[in-house]
C-alpha cells in the first residue's frame, strides 16, 4: 500500500461517449491516455506508472512491512456501474488503515479484469482494488488478485446487485468492509499510480479465489467495450518494489 496525491474525476463514469478506452488500435486506447487530455500527460510520460508484474524472485524484502494495521468497520454502502467498472461506494466511516503513520479512510472498492498487475508473468482473472484517502487528499490502494476456485463470500453477497446494476446508485444497506477478506500474509508494496486517467501513485495485493460465474457477471456488468478493463503492464524504470518478510 503505498500513497499517491490524487483522486479525480474519474469518480463520475458513465459517459456514452467513454473519454477512454481499452482496445488497442482505438484513437482512446491505453498507449493514447496521456495524449486525450493535458491532464492526463503522466499516463504517458510518467516514471512510477501502474501496473507493474510484481516476482518473488525480484523483490526487496523489508521487515519494515509488518503486518497490515486495517481498523474496518461495517457502515452504508452503495453500488454502481460507472461504465468502465462496477464500483461500491461507502457512505459515512467504514474504517481505516495506516500506513507510516498516516491515516487513509475507506473510500470504495471496483473491479479489474482480467487483473491489472501480473504475477511473474502471469495475470489471474479479476483484480479488486480497495481505495483509500487520506486527510491531506492522499490515495492509498489495495490491489487483490483473484484466480479461479470457489465463490468469494464478499462478491457472492453482491451477485444479485451485480446483475442488475445500473448508473443510478441502488442502496445496499449496510456493508462490512471486513467480508473481502484481506488476509495477512505477504504482501508488496511499491511507488506507483492509479491505472485509470490521470494514473498517479499506490498499490499492495494479495490473492485470493473466484468462481467462474462471479467474473462472468462482473463482465457482463460493465459498458461493452469495458468487459476487459485491465490496463497493460507499465515498465518499473529502476523503482524498488518490497516485499513483506511475514
Amino acid at each position: 500500500m503505498a500513497s499517491c496525491g490524487w483522486w479525480g474525476s474519474i469518480e463520475d463514469g458513465g459517459h456514452e461517449d467513454p473519454p477512454f478506452t481499452y482496445i488497442n488500435g482505438t484513437e482512446k486506447d491505453p498507449s493514447r491516455w496521456g495524449y486525450l487530455n493535458p491532464e492526463w500527460a503522466a499516463c504517458s510520460r510518467g516514471n512510477l506508472q501502474s501496473p507493474i508484474d510484481l516476482s518473488p524472485g525480484t523483490a526487496l524484502i523489508s521487515p519494515l512491512l509488518g503486518k497490515q494495521k486495517m481498523d474496518y468497520k461495517p457502515a452504508p454502502a452503495v453500488i454502481v456501474s460507472r461504465g468502465h467498472d462496477i464500483t461500491v461506494k461507502w457512505n459515512g466511516d467504514a474504517g481505516h488503515i495506516v500506513i507510516d503513520g498516516t491515516r487513509f479512510n475507506l473510500l470504495q472498492c471496483h473491479w479489474h479484469s482480467p487483473t491489472e498487475h501480473s504475477f511473474g508473468g502471469t495475470r489471474y482473472e479479476i483484480e479488486l482494488h480497495v481505495v483509500h484517502q487520506s486527510a491531506h487528499g492522499h490515495i492509498a490502494v489495495i490491489g487483490i488478485l483473484y484466480k479461479y476456485g470457489g465463490p468469494d463470500p464478499f462478491l457472492d453477497k453482491l451477485y444479485q446487485y451485480i446483475k442488475t446494476v445500473s448508473k443510478e446508485e441502488t442502496h445496499l444497506g449496510v456493508v462490512d468492509p471486513r467480508d473481502i477478506g484481506f488476509g495477512q500474509g505477504k504482501y508488496f508494496r511499491y511507488k506507483g499510480s492509479l491505472t485509470v486517467p490521470p494514473c498517479t501513485e499506490g498499490v499492495t495485493w494479495t490473492v485470493r479465489s473466484v468462481s467462474r460465474e462471479q467474473v462472468e457477471s462482473l463482465r457482463n456488468a460493465v459498458d461493452a467495450g469495458f468487459e476487459n478493463n485491465a490496463r497493460p503492464i507499465q515498465p518499473e524504470n529502476g523503482r524498488p518494489v518490497y516485499l513483506s518478510s511475514l
